[in-house]
């Protein structure tokens, strides 16, 4: 390859949800000046091109003809084009293909360039009431088997907040799968039809809702948001002990504290008053 050739880059583009409106003035000038634009299906995302009158080149680009493709692309990147990224609706690669071509772009020294824009998982999170200082994202559980049996178990010992998607005709039986494991009381809320004409977020509790939603299957696009379980209280003693043996380390009093609250989930601001404590001894 000649080397006086600049490297094009890869334009990761989030598109709206629901809400065509939701497209960011960036998004629309990346995707007209991109020399090919890469759809999960070219059929659906024709429909938000057209409108915001998009005339570049599509290609389909999904998980079936992406490991036969990506050489092709890196190629093309390789050479200077310019190439952007989107899925049928939101952020790429949140429970949709493109990591793979994202990581080899990478590798070949590739610019990755993110384009932030609408996503079901930050819209139902922030909706939900939940706390979203820390939240881990699971994308689709597994539908069935060990797999399935093992997210679950970790879904309902999580002690932050934990956002799923879910397909609607399943959603009745996962908040029955997580009742049956102990989290009947705890705090969900189900969001649907994000941005779109219906949009509904439901709270209550996982049994409240999962009576309700036996009672009425939902419509539409699906994110649970689940609170995280009641850290349990630790022991005075056992608390003081462990901020004593981090300190004789010498370990700094913001990692102290972190370590507290992390492994005993005491509050932040009685890990620093023990932390100052045993330090001033």
């Amino acid at each position: 390859m000649n080397s006086s050739i600049a490297r094009g880059r890869l334009h990761v583009v989030s598109t709206p949800i629901g809400n065509l409106g939701d497209f960011s003035f960036r998004a629309i000038e990346v995707l007209r000046a991109a020399t090919l634009i890469l759809a999960e299906d070219t059929r659906h995302s024709r429909t938000l091109l057209d409108r915001y009158e998009i005339r570049t080149a599509v290609a389909s680009y999904h998980e079936h003809n992406e490991a036969r493709m990506i050489p092709t692309l890196l190629a093309r990147l390789q050479s200077g084009e310019e190439l952007a990224l989107i899925s049928d609706a939101g952020t790429p690669l949140l429970s949709d293909p493109g990591a793979r071509l994202v990581r080899a772009a990478i590798e070949s020294g590739i610019d990755v360039v993110p384009i932030p824009g609408a996503s079901a998982l930050l819209a139902a999170l922030v909706a939900s009431g939940m706390d979203a200082e820390r939240f881990t994202f699971y994308g689709f559980l597994p539908r069935k088997g060990k797999d399935r049996t093992v997210t679950l178990a970790e879904l309902v010992s999580l002690h932050h907040t934990a956002v799923v998607y879910e397909a609607p005709t399943r959603l009745a039986d996962t908040l029955a799968d997580l009742e049956e494991r102990g989290a009947g009381g705890r705090i969900v809320a189900v969001a649907r039809e994000m941005t779109k004409q219906f949009e509904e977020v439901r709270r209550g509790t996982v049994s409240e809702l999962r009576a309700y939603y036996s009672d009425t299957p939902p419509r539409g696009e699906v994110v649970i948001v689940l609170a995280g379980a009641e850290a349990p209280v630790a022991d005075e003693l056992d608390v003081r002990a462990r901020a004593r043996t981090l300190v004789s380390e010498g370990r700094t009093a913001r990692d102290v504290v972190a370590l507290l609250v992390a492994e005993l989930g005491i509050p932040r601001n009685r890990a620093y008053s023990i932390v100052e404590e045993e330090r001033g001894k």
